[in-house]
C-alpha cells in the first residue's frame, strides 16, 4: 500500500512538472511570437514614418524653392518698375529744366509763324499760370499784327511746364507740356531699357 501511494505521488509530481514545463513552453512560445509581432509592427511603423518624413521634407524643400523663386521674381519685377519710374522722373526733370521761358517762347513763336489762322479760327495757347505774362513778352514781338489778333494766351493750373496749342479755337490741342514731352522721350528709351532688364530676369 505504501508503495502504491509512493508511486501515485511520484506520478502526480511527474505529471505536474510536465504540465508546468508544457505551460512554461507555451508561455515562452507565445511571448516569443508576441515579441516578433511587436518587432515586425515597430519595423513597419518606423518604415512608414521614415517614408512620410522623407516625403514631408521633400515637399518642404520644393515649397521653399518655389517661394524663393517667386520672391526673386517679385524683387526683379519691383526693381524693373522702380528703374522705369526713375527713368520717367529723370526725363521729366531734364525736360522741365530745358523748357525755360526763353526756349518755350522761341518754340511757340516758331509754331505760330507758319500757321494760317484765318481758315481755322483763333490760336489758343495754354501755359503755366506763373509764366503767362513772361511768355507773352518773349514771343509777341516776333509775331505779325494779323497773327496777334487771332492769338489767345491762357494760364492753366494743370500745366507745370511747357504748353498746349490749339489751331482751331480749342477744338483740339497739340500737347508740348513737360509731362507729354517726357513721356514721348521715355517711350523711345523704355524699349531699350526693358531689353537690357530682360537679360537679368
Amino acid at each position: 500500500m505504501a508503495e502504491e501511494i509512493k508511486e501515485l505521488i511520484e506520478k502526480i509530481r511527474s505529471e505536474g512538472i510536465r504540465a508546468g514545463e508544457d505551460k512554461a513552453k507555451a508561455i515562452e512560445l507565445d511571448a516569443a511570437k508576441r515579441a516578433r509581432q511587436i518587432i515586425n509592427d515597430a519595423e513597419t511603423e518606423s518604415k512608414r514614418l521614415l517614408i512620410e518624413a522623407r516625403a514631408s521634407i521633400s515637399r518642404a524643400e520644393e515649397s521653399s524653392k518655389s517661394s524663393l523663386k517667386q520672391a526673386a521674381r517679385d524683387v526683379l519685377i519691383g526693381l524693373k518698375k522702380e528703374i522705369l519710374s526713375v527713368l520717367n522722373r529723370i526725363t521729366l526733370s531734364h525736360v522741365h529744366k530745358t523748357l525755360t521761358i526763353e526756349e518755350t517762347g522761341k518754340l511757340i513763336a516758331h509754331l505760330l509763324k507758319d500757321c494760317k489762322t484765318k481758315d481755322k479760327g483763333d490760336v489758343i495757347i495754354l501755359v503755366k499760370k506763373e509764366d503767362a505774362e513772361k511768355l507773352a513778352g518773349v514771343f509777341m514781338g516776333e509775331l505779325s499784327g494779323e497773327l496777334k489778333k487771332h492769338l489767345v494766351l491762357k494760364p492753366s493750373e494743370d500745366i507745370h511746364g511747357g504748353f498746349t496749342i490749339s489751331y482751331d479755337h480749342g477744338k483740339s490741342y497739340y500737347d508740348f507740356t513737360d509731362k507729354a514731352l517726357a513721356e514721348y522721350i521715355s517711350s523711345y528709351i523704355r524699349p531699350k531699357l526693358s531689353e537690357i532688364l530682360k537679360d537679368i530676369s
